[in-house]
């Protein structure tokens, strides 16, 4: 998240880089409850694609997992769900983005670039989200 990049790998090798994405109104620090604006970090999988999106495509991250769960629970809170990778709100042009951090916790990226993730990352695939 730091480094506000994203990599693909295919046989241990990396075959995309995409750069500037966007997160939460709080991106420092994993997510531990609903409405916190933070992004998960950790190991997750992509649950599904989304196609109905409010956003230009987006694709489902598996948080909360077990974890997640039983730390909100022990506090008497939600974790919250519901996050996703995504492009740019719908109506918005495909060539514009909305400035600075703007998700509730997801992960923006440009319109091209969700639409390529959309086309090579099938559900299941593991994703890692590194502080």
């Amino acid at each position: 998240k730091s480094e506000r990049s994203l990599w693909v790998y295919s046989q241990g090798k990396v075959v995309h880089r995409m750069t500037g994405l966007q997160f939460g109104d709080a991106p420092q620090g994993h997510k531990r409850f609903e409405g916190d604006e933070r992004t998960p970090e950790g190991r997750y999988t992509i649950d599904y694609g989304n196609p109905q999106s409010r956003y230009f495509l987006s694709l489902r991250i598996s948080y909360p997992n077990a974890v997640d769960r039983a730390f909100a629970k022990a506090q008497g809170r939600s974790p919250g769900g519901d996050i996703f990778i995504h492009g740019q709100p719908n109506g918005l042009p495909d060539d514009q983005r909305v400035a600075g951090d703007w998700t509730d916790g997801c992960i923006a990226l440009s319109n091209a670039e969700i639409e390529l993730l959309w086309q090579i990352v099938p559900d299941g695939t593991p994703i890692e989200i590194r502080p």
